[in-house]
Parts: structure tokens; C-alpha cells; sequence
């Protein structure tokens, strides 16, 4: 467990790096790469890709870095209390693999997050399926694991919920209906439902009115309110929300289902020193999360899995490029 002296150090950190998400993206120069750098692709112009795997390069040897204490963020979610003591038994084992000090840092926003590290402020990071993309061109986030099974496998799907005495059976019901997105970045709670349901016969926004609820689990809460008479979620979302009673199963159903998504992206932040990262990727792979919290709460799942952001996001990239979707500040908001 950790010490109360150091849960005051978590929220001390939390703290602050609020703070810095609020900063202007424009404001972050350090580790500019070379003005003459001719690849780059879709990464911010701090960054460079010269051997063409769509994550920044390591900077130079002398501006890589290596802190006396690492700062770990995970995504945004409905808990952010609950989720720094489910991380516990993790950062522990961080701490002891890397020999660092460990933070968590309970992020209150995607933006906030990205920020944070391009500001050199956090850097180790799970980001949602969506915001990825974001992370990686603008901070130079380089994922590297996902939670998976023991067989490997590891994703999620998109959801279309309904309520049982709604009336809509079928996607072709939701013309003339009231949908909550989650958030524009969001990927099974945005731009997936817009890139897919078309090719399903309905167009969103065109055929339905589209409301942002904020996160899945406001979806999710407002239809089983009447809130919204649809929603598009994450699978793996809605099963949490299940196993901690947060709503009745039975009131929902679904009535659309996508392929398999990545899920959450484990990343670290491209200008740490190669050693540390070797050693933060063993920390990853040699956590077994049978028995902690971490795996209670993130059922089926046992290990950390290796990925590449070329090949298993190149689906979400897809979908995104589907929707327009530039990676920029604004664009992220």
C-alpha cells in the first residue's frame, strides 16, 4: 500500500499537472527537432519520422531524459479515486522493476493528458482507443502494450444500446431519434458510429440528433434513464459498469455490434532514455495481473501484450480518416 505521505505526493502531482493541461499546446518547444527534418507525416512539427513508423523518432542523445521519478497517467474515467488504488499493485511493481519513484496522476481530461506529456510532465500514459492517435502526434506518445488474454488476443467492440421498452429494434428505428455520442475523439462513442452506421442505413446527425453525454458511462446512465433514446459505447466499459452494479443489464439491449477495436494504449514518451524505456516495457510484460485489482477489474483479461502503432491502430486511423479527423489542439478539445 502505499504511504499517506505518498498518496499527498499523488495529489500533489495530480495537481499540477491539471494545471498544465489547461496551458496552450503552443506553448511546449522543448525537444524541437531539426527544421530540416523531411519526414514527419502526420506528427506535430516537434517531432520527426525518419525510419517511417508513424511515431516519433528519439530525439538526440542529449535531450533524452531520465527522471528520478516517473509520472503515470491512465486514461479518463468515471472514478479517477478508484482507478489510483486499482493501479496500486502495478506502480508498485513499476517502482521495483525500474527503480524509480512512481505518481499516478488521475487526468480529468483527455487534452489534460496529452498536454502533459508533450510537456515533458508525464511519461508513461494509457490513452482511450481514439485519443491515441492524438497523443501520438502531438506528444509524441509511442504505444507499445495493450491488455490482453492469455492467448494474446486483447479489443473491444462498439455497442448500440437501447432500451428494452424503447421500441427500437433494428438501427434503421433510430431515424427521427435522440443519440448520445460520448465525446468527438472518442472512437466506438464517435467517430466509429459515424464511419460504420452509414454502411448499416443510417447516417448520424442526418438521420438522428446526435446529444455528447460527456463519457460512456453518462451514455450508458442516460439511456437506462430515457435520457437519450440510443447510445454507442465501449464494450469493455459497459461490462465494468456492470460488475460494480452501476445499472441493471436487463434494461438495455443492443441492437448493433462492431468488429473488435484496440483497446487503451500503453505508451511512453519518446525522449526517455532507452534504457528506461527497456525497463518500463519489462515492468509491462512481466506484471501478471491474476489476483490484483487491476485484473479484477478488467475481467478477461491476465497480461500486458506487445503492439505497434502502424499495424493495430491502423483500423482506428482508418476510422478517422473517415471522419476528417486532423490531429490537432482544437480538434482534441
Amino acid at each position: 500500500m502505499f504511504s499517506h505521505a505518498k498518496k499527498m505526493d499523488i495529489l500533489k502531482v495530480s495537481t499540477l499537472l491539471a494545471a498544465i493541461g489547461m496551458m496552450s499546446f503552443g506553448s511546449s518547444t522543448a525537444f524541437a527537432q531539426a527544421d530540416d527534418c523531411i519526414a514527419r507525416g502526420d506528427l506535430d512539427q516537434m517531432y520527426c519520422d525518419m525510419d517511417g513508423d508513424l511515431v516519433a523518432d528519439a530525439p538526440p542523445a542529449d535531450q533524452q531524459v531520465d527522471p528520478d521519478t516517473l509520472v503515470f497517467a491512465y486514461t479518463p474515467v468515471e472514478d479517477p479515486a478508484v482507478y489510483a488504488d486499482i493501479w496500486q499493485p502495478f506502480l508498485e511493481h513499476l517502482e521495483k522493476v525500474t527503480g524509480k519513484d512512481v505518481h499516478f496522476f488521475a487526468v480529468q481530461s483527455n487534452s489534460a493528458e496529452v498536454e502533459a506529456m508533450r510537456s515533458g510532465r508525464l511519461h508513461v500514459a494509457g490513452f482511450s482507443t481514439g485519443p491515441t492517435p492524438f497523443a501520438v502526434n502531438l506528444a509524441g506518445a509511442v504505444p507499445f502494450a495493450l491488455m490482453g488474454g492469455d492467448d494474446g488476443r486483447f479489443g473491444y467492440t462498439l455497442q448500440l444500446y437501447t432500451r428494452v421498452d424503447s421500441g427500437i429494434d433494428k438501427i434503421e428505428d433510430l431515424k427521427g431519434k435522440r443519440v448520445a455520442h460520448t465525446s468527438p475523439t472518442s472512437n466506438s462513442g464517435n467517430l466509429a458510429p459515424r464511419a460504420l452506421l452509414p454502411g448499416q442505413g443510417i447516417v448520424p446527425e442526418q438521420d438522428y440528433e446526435v446529444v455528447y453525454s460527456g463519457s460512456h458511462d453518462q451514455s450508458i446512465l442516460g439511456v437506462v434513464a430515457g435520457d437519450y433514446d440510443a447510445a454507442p459505447v465501449a464494450s469493455e466499459v459497459v461490462e465494468r459498469m456492470v460488475q460494480r452494479d452501476l445499472y441493471d443489464p436487463n434494461e438495455v439491449k443492443i441492437i448493433y455490434e462492431s468488429k473488435p477495436f484496440p483497446t487503451t494504449s500503453f505508451n511512453y514518451a519518446y525522449n526517455l532514455k532507452p534504457e528506461l524505456i527497456e525497463k518500463i516495457k519489462e515492468a509491462f510484460f512481466t506484471f501478471d495481473m491474476k489476483g490484483t485489482a487491476l485484473g479484477e477489474e478488467f475481467k478477461g483479461v491476465s497480461k500486458f501484450v506487445p503492439v505497434t502503432y502502424q499495424k493495430d491502430w491502423d483500423v482506428i486511423r482508418e476510422i478517422q480518416a473517415a471522419n476528417g479527423v486532423k490531429y490537432t489542439p482544437d480538434n482534441l478539445k
